[in-house]
């Protein structure tokens, strides 16, 4: 399988799933072809990044260009967001973002007028129609494959953490779910999704991708839809395991901690370590109690095997992690955890303003402030 993890190493891209509301009812609009015929006729060189479709007409994603920290990443980020925002407005719509949007009903969303997602529509039919959820994506550059697989097995025990700190998602079809974020269980119905096998090397990954593909089963490795995985064409780790985040800090936040994980894990590798092992169904019980109770619950400490409070081992992720931000020049992002951390994730910031009034209108027009950074918000 050709590959490009050459290097430079730690090169971050963020990629967001964003929503496409109307300004006044903040309902979701199917709007992208229009958005998109739009971005193309404003005079610009595009030199943040890409605008892109997604699964519904109802969601857009951005995406940076690879950058050196999370300092010019977020710079890019700032600038795409406000080039949707704009494009958006000339047509009475806003942006969004959140894991899901609180009252949206999924039959009421167009899929893309793309060949991938009709395909997709036609082989998973309703699990693909229900899945109006909305990810965060960061893409870490690697410069060999079996540091790759590396970092992408030891990625898995982090996994968890990343979804308590994300959870932005506790509301669903006008509801409130109990969950922190409802974006897992909705997701957790398509194939190949949540916590991946782990591999022994590049060879070993080769040889279970090409036996899928040779099956029938998937055109291609982009059909693995893991909450981690090597993307051999961009050559990097993706991380897919958070919810949209509502602040664009909290997106940078995130962004700077998977970058030291990834340094971290990679250093590991190149010192001839070995990464302990765990069952299964460990790693994916700890997702699902991220996925329930956010911030505010327990996970097992895998090595100890013992229940911790989330935000503790939150905690001594970050300490320990941070003079990684620091020699990656990503410091000054970690504030973002600092502040999910203190604050709550968004799920909480959520709640606190749904419990005000019980007006999920309200909570929409709180994500779209906070989403576009127009006046003061709970968020």
């Amino acid at each position: 399988m050709e590959h490009h993890f050459t290097g430079p190493s730690y090169t971050i891209g963020i990629e967001e799933e964003l929503m496409i509301v109307d300004s006044d009812s903040y309902e979701l609009v199917n709007a992208i072809e229009s958005l998109l015929e739009d971005a193309k006729a404003v005079e610009s060189d595009h030199s943040a990044g890409e605008i892109k479709p997604e699964l519904m007409e109802s969601v857009l994603e951005i995406a940076t260009r690879p950058a050196a920290n999370t300092a010019e990443a977020g710079a890019q980020l700032r600038a795409l967001r406000r080039e949707v925002h704009d494009v958006a407005a000339r047509r009475g719509l806003t942006i969004g973002s959140a894991g899901t949007h609180p009252f949206a009903l999924w039959e009421d969303q167009r899929i893309a007028s793309r060949l991938r997602y009709r395909e997709l529509v036609n082989a998973l039919r309703f699990v693909a129609r229900q899945e109006l959820i909305f990810g965060l994506h960061v893409h870490v550059g690697v410069d060999d494959p079996d540091k790759a697989i590396h970092v992408a097995n030891g990625m898995r025990v982090h996994l968890p953490v990343l979804l308590a700190l994300s959870a932005n998602s506790p509301f669903w079809r006008g509801d409130g779910t109990g969950m922190a974020s409802t974006r897992l269980p909705i997701f957790r119905a398509f194939p190949r999704v949540g916590v991946p096998p782990s591999y022994r090397d590049w060879a070993d990954y080769e040889r279970q991708i090409e036996f899928m593909i040779s099956s029938g089963v998937m055109e291609d490795y982009t059909y693995l839809w893991y909450d981690v995985r090597p993307h051999p064409k961009l050559g990097t780790v993706e991380i897919r395991a958070c919810d949209a985040q509502t602040r664009v800090e909290h997106t940078l936040g995130l962004a700077a901690l998977i970058q030291a994980m990834v340094r971290e894990l990679c250093e590991h590798y190149e010192s001839g370590e070995h990464l302990g092992e765990y069952p299964w169904q460990m790693l994916d019980e700890n997702r699902w109690l991220a996925a329930r109770h956010g911030l505010d619950g327990q996970l097992v400490d895998l090595p100890s095997n013992e229940r911790v409070a989330t935000r503790d081992l939150a905690h001594r992720l970050v300490d320990r992690l941070r003079e990684h931000a620091q020699d990656l020049g990503s410091a000054n992002e970690l504030d973002g955890i600092d502040d999910l951390l203190s604050r709550g994730n968004g799920a909480a910031r959520q709640v606190v303003v749904y419990e005000a009034n019980h007006d999920l209108r309200e909570v929409m027009a709180e994500i779209v402030a906070a989403t576009t950074g127009d006046g003061e918000t709970e968020f």
